[in-house]
């Protein structure tokens, strides 16, 4: 392998054992007295202070057009605040460990949402049986013909954070792809306005002062340096560096993350027929990035535009 490769590697396993441990650090936080609110408000306070600084390192200027903000205060309300709180509402009641599981079907709402809104074509037999199957993992692991299925409002909470991942993501695709604005400078507006959209929203039942202790604090600094805005800048670095595939592929290392840690730390079991459905979820996921293959071109009409956009078809999920 080469250094270069092992660089890659490195910042892959680093990327996930940050995004990873985010479960936990939510956790801890509202088992040492913080809101869903307050937590919202305090990583993506503290992430786009990260990305700011980061930004101004690489002399990065925030957009300046009044379109861009536009966007961004959607984008961030989708992929920002709203996941942020119902990942942190859903932990108040399900295990860090589930919560990273549930994460993973981010990917099979964005296939669902492009086939609502007529974006997935040339869905073929392979793709159509991964989102089937899924699915089916994720009914496997609530189990809600048993009286103990893990089906709840907690678990739903979770699955609908997912889903918000997935409609950001196509949004975002659409509108802030593109714009000229340095990446970096636009994840840190981006989570700047999500810090605004939550402060907005701590009247709603975020304003007590929780009855901090120092586990508590340290958790949601964690999760707001580490797990929010050094993740996002070690995403970009990864796709900058290795392309988006390369990048994707810490998804699938998530889960394993947040379910070791979830044990480790904080004791949580889960059982035989939970880790069954998270294999068949990672199943399904995996067979739904199947993309079919482009049409034959030949050599002589072939053209670097060609070649590109038959890479970005490859890549995109």
């Amino acid at each position: 392998m080469s250094i270069g490769g092992r660089g890659a590697l490195r910042r892959m396993v680093v990327l996930a054992l940050l995004w990873g441990s985010g479960f936990l650090w939510i956790k801890l936080a509202l088992n040492n007295g913080l809101t869903p609110l307050q937590i919202t408000f305090a990583r993506s306070a503290l992430g786009a202070a990260v990305l700011l600084g980061l930004a101004w390192s690489a002399r990065q200027r925030l957009p300046r057009d009044r379109t861009t903000w536009c966007h961004l205060v959607v984008a961030a309300f989708f992929c920002n605040a709203l996941p942020f709180f119902l990942f942190s509402l859903g932990e108040k009641t399900v295990d860090s460990g589930l919560a990273g599981v549930l994460n993973a079907t981010t990917p099979l709402w964005s296939l669902l949402i492009g086939i609502g809104v007529g974006a997935e074509r040339g869905l073929g037999p392979v793709r159509l049986g991964g989102l089937l199957l899924g699915f089916a993992g994720t009914l496997l692991i609530f189990a809600p013909w048993h009286a103990a299925g893990l089906l709840s409002w907690g678990t739903l909470a979770l699955l609908g954070a997912a889903a918000s991942y997935a409609v950001a993501f196509a949004y975002m695709a659409r509108t802030l792809t593109g714009r000229g604005t340095a990446p970096i400078a636009l994840a840190a507006a981006q989570l700047l306005t999500a810090t605004a959209l939550s402060a907005l929203a701590l009247p709603a039942g975020g304003m007590a002062l929780p009855e901090l202790n120092p586990r508590g604090v340290i958790a949601v600094v964690l999760l707001g340096i580490l797990s929010t805005g050094f993740t996002f800048y070690l995403s970009y670095r990864l796709i900058a560096d290795e392309g988006a595939t390369s990048a994707a592929t810490v998804g699938y290392l998530l889960p394993v993350v947040s379910v070791a840690l979830g044990a480790i730390v904080l004791g949580e079991q889960i059982g035989l027929r939970v880790i069954a459905g998270m294999v068949v979820v990672f199943v399904g996921v995996a067979m739904t990035r199947r993309q079919q293959p482009p049409p034959s071109v030949s050599k002589d009409t072939a053209t670097p535009g060609t070649h590109a956009a038959a890479t970005s078809n490859a890549t995109a999920g």
